[in-house]
């Protein structure tokens, strides 16, 4: 197995919609997996929304992580180092249009450990991506949130049925 983490979407925009606890909580969680990562050689890759003026997909959810804009900044929390690669993307899949395919193929990555947010949108849809392009799928659920338990826990579901992700305790994963 050779790995690679996806912070998918942990910019200012989105974290600021969560109450702080859930935040703190999330955020925590994925630092741990960062640093475990890190510690393993295995490469951090952020994903992160970056819109242009106007986008039709404002239409649903309002104006967010415009490019540019201190909101499409990735949290002061997980700030990326030197390494770490960072992926933009207008849709909410990080492969769509973007050099995540790429990145991964350079680095013969096969698995994938997903993190951030939304689980029933950029983080399911990456992973719906993920799987159709043969990728091992692994969520560390405490490391992906939405700020609707329902959404959230159908994600999860989603994601284990019909992508093969392997939904785990943080604690599985980092041992």
């Amino acid at each position: 197995m050779k790995a690679a983490v996806l912070v998918i979407d942990m910019l200012k925009d989105f974290i600021k919609a969560f109450d702080e606890i859930a935040a703190k909580s999330l955020i925590e969680n994925i630092n741990k997996v960062i640093d475990w990562a890190r510690k393993n050689e295995m490469p951090i890759i952020y994903i992160c929304d970056a819109h242009k003026e106007g986008d039709h997909e404002f239409k649903i959810w309002g104006p967010h992580a415009i490019k540019g804009s201190e909101g499409a900044k990735i949290i002061d929390e997980l700030k990326p180092i030197k390494g770490d690669k960072i992926v933009y993307k207008s849709k909410y899949s990080g492969f769509f249009n973007t050099r995540l395919q790429g990145i991964l193929k350079k680095m013969n990555i096969d698995t994938l450990i997903l993190t951030g947010v939304h689980t029933h949108i950029c983080v399911s849809h990456t992973a719906a991506d993920a799987y159709y392009r043969g990728f091992k799928i692994i969520i560390p659920k405490q490391c992906v949130s939405t700020i609707n338990k329902e959404d959230h826990e159908n994600g999860l579901k989603i994601m284990e049925k019909l992508y093969a992700a392997e939904v785990k305790d943080i604690e599985e994963i980092i041992k």
